[in-house]
């Protein structure tokens, strides 16, 4: 039987040969990969069947790497393995995609029950955070209202958080300095935010970018 492929994706290098060796002989582990960027460029080449990923990554974060994925036609199932444990990080995995959500300290053999379940079409959530993600789904709407960032404008705010200046954002994204500076002060605009400082402060707090 075909065994199936999987693609994994942290930040860490012990942790991805640690999965690696879990994982391989009972999945074919095709490749690993270490930020966001990466792992779309090598989804789209190695075609795997799940994906492995976790939200906090260098130059794109885990969950706006999928979101564009799953946008640009992805199929493969995804599972994120994460720190965080607050449930509004698992209900962003989930609306942009997901079919798993499991924390970092789980017990090896809770992943490859999660990617068995995610091969047969179902949602796998850890139990400790499923009633919490169960409640922040009733208790949607109540919330404060605010504008939304696109997907570029949520990939710049991270740059700019992780210390890029525009010059650099620009040249990562292939786009000019001005188109950098314009997302810029769109973002401050619709999240009525007057400097840098509190710019990064929200990326903080949305998870856009960890310290």
């Amino acid at each position: 039987m075909k065994q199936a492929r999987i693609l994994l994706a942290d930040d860490h290098k012990i942790l991805l040969e640690g999965l690696k060796g879990l994982l391989d002989g009972q999945f074919d582990v095709v490749g690993t990969v270490e930020n966001g960027r990466e792992l779309i460029a090598k989804s789209k080449e190695l075609c795997p069947d799940v994906i492995v990923v976790d939200i906090s990554m260098p130059s794109l974060n885990g969950i706006d790497a999928v979101k564009q994925l799953k946008e640009q036609g992805l199929t493969a199932k995804v599972i994120f393995l994460t720190m965080h444990h607050d449930a509004s990080y698992a209900k962003k995995a989930f609306e942009v995609g997901a079919s798993g959500y499991l924390l970092k300290h789980s017990a090896p053999e809770e992943l490859v029950t999660a990617i068995h379940e995610v091969l047969q079409g179902r949602t796998y959530v850890m139990p400790m955070i499923a009633e919490e993600l169960m409640q922040s789904y009733k208790n949607a709407g109540h919330g404060k209202k605010g504008g939304k960032l696109t997907s570029r404008q949520k990939e710049i705010l991270q740059l700019l958080a992780e210390g890029k200046s525009a010059k650099e954002i620009a040249s990562i994204l292939y786009v000019s300095r001005r188109t950098v500076e314009f997302h810029k002060y769109n973002m401050m605009e619709i999240l009525n935010i007057s400097n840098n400082a509190e710019l990064i402060q929200y990326a903080i707090k949305e998870g856009i970018v960890t310290i």
